[in-house]
């Protein structure tokens, strides 16, 4: 009995390896399908789901290193079909195409889902993203190879990875799902799930420029309605009612990430959170300071709002992007001793952030 028992193990073991080389059946049998509208149907060639507006996820699955792999029939039309892999709760390794950008730089794009935002105001450039001129009205090949911290993507049968990133999230095993083109629909197929194969060639990841002199941390507050800015009288008690949650930590070089620790979308209202430092001045003088934010900011000196601003998507002109970066600044008039200085930042989406520098603060101590 025992050694039939084992038999049956390694035959099943066996069974589940040959299913991850082979097309992933599209039916709900093996998917959830969670999206405005879909069509299971014979396309170009291949067997196919047109998905609009929404996502598959692969049933029963859990997903740590390995290779993931479909096909993608591209469209030169705005949207964002792409993979999200080793997926808990609001919490997500991600990979995503803009066919609209199809040969710009940002033509893709690599990303965690961290707490339900993916933060792209702060991780764009070329370290997360490749040009990528997409053929059009065909179907193209893409494939990921992850394997513990890192991750490479491979488009077309590319011999070399097109793309090599580290992950956001500690290594843990997650749900896999995917998503078609937005309002516009796409059509995918051929979905292949391997877990034996996560071989890393050539992995070569890209380096970004850090911004000299960024605050490396910031406290942050328990989030709150941002309306209640709006008055002066009541900024008082609405900064004495905080809780401090703890410290977010720079990333990149560049700036914070706010939602590392507040989820900005759960069951508690709320879409603002105070970022405090404390700065010890040895006489009282007027210091620049060098900011950025994301999505809108009231800076607050000693308890007196001094600057309101706003640097969402598409604010300032229509092809805006909102991304992270030392582009607005304010005089700080210091007194002699600690100052505290709140930024209270507010979020839609696209990366909740805050950043900031003294260009001359070599006779502050900042806390």
């Amino acid at each position: 009995m025992y050694k039939t028992l084992i038999s049956i193990t390694f035959l099943f073991f066996l069974f589940i390896n040959g299913l991850a080389q082979k097309t992933i059946p599209l039916d709900t049998l093996h998917w959830s399908i969670n999206a405005r509208s879909y069509v299971l149907e014979p396309f170009k060639g291949k067997d196919a789901i047109y998905l609009q507006g929404g996502s598959i996820t692969l049933k029963d699955a859990t997903f740590l290193n390995g290779t993931i792999e479909y096909d993608i029939f591209m469209k030169e039309t705005r949207g964002f079909p792409g993979v999200y892999f080793r997926s808990n709760d609001s919490n997500a390794e991600q990979f995503y195409l803009r066919p609209h950008q199809s040969g710009n730089p940002d033509a893709n794009q690599a990303i965690g889902l961290i707490n339900g935002i993916t933060a792209w105001q702060l991780y764009f450039g070329p370290k997360y993203s490749f040009s990528y001129k997409y053929p059009v009205d065909k179907w193209m090949h893409v494939k990921i190879v992850v394997h513990e911290d890192k991750a490479q993507i491979y488009l077309d049968h590319a011999d070399k990875p097109n793309l090599s990133w580290s992950l956001f999230h500690e290594t843990k095993s997650g749900g896999i799902s995917f998503t078609g083109g937005g309002v516009s629909g796409m059509h995918l197929a051929n979905f292949k799930i391997n877990n034996q194969v996560h071989n890393i060639q050539d992995f070569n990841p890209g380096e970004r420029k850090p911004i000299e002199g960024a605050i490396a941390q910031w406290e942050v507050s328990d989030k709150f309605e941002e309306n209640l800015l709006n008055k002066e009288n009541t900024l008082k008690s609405t900064i004495a009612n905080r809780k401090w949650v703890e410290k977010i930590l720079l990333e990149e070089g560049t700036a914070a990430n706010i939602s590392r620790k507040v989820q900005l979308r759960d069951d508690q209202p709320g879409n603002t959170v105070f970022a405090k430092i404390t700065i010890t001045a040895d006489k009282d003088e007027t210091q620049l300071f060098e900011f950025g934010y994301s999505d809108r900011v009231v800076v607050i000196l000693n308890g007196k709002p001094i600057y309101k601003g706003n640097n969402g998507f598409r604010t300032r002109d229509y092809r805006y992007l909102g991304t992270i970066g030392l582009f607005d600044a304010v005089y700080l008039n210091l007194k002699k001793g600690k100052n505290t200085l709140l930024m209270a930042v507010s979020e839609n989406f696209g990366g909740w952030l805050v950043t900031g520098r003294f260009p001359n603060q070599h006779k502050l101590k900042i806390k």
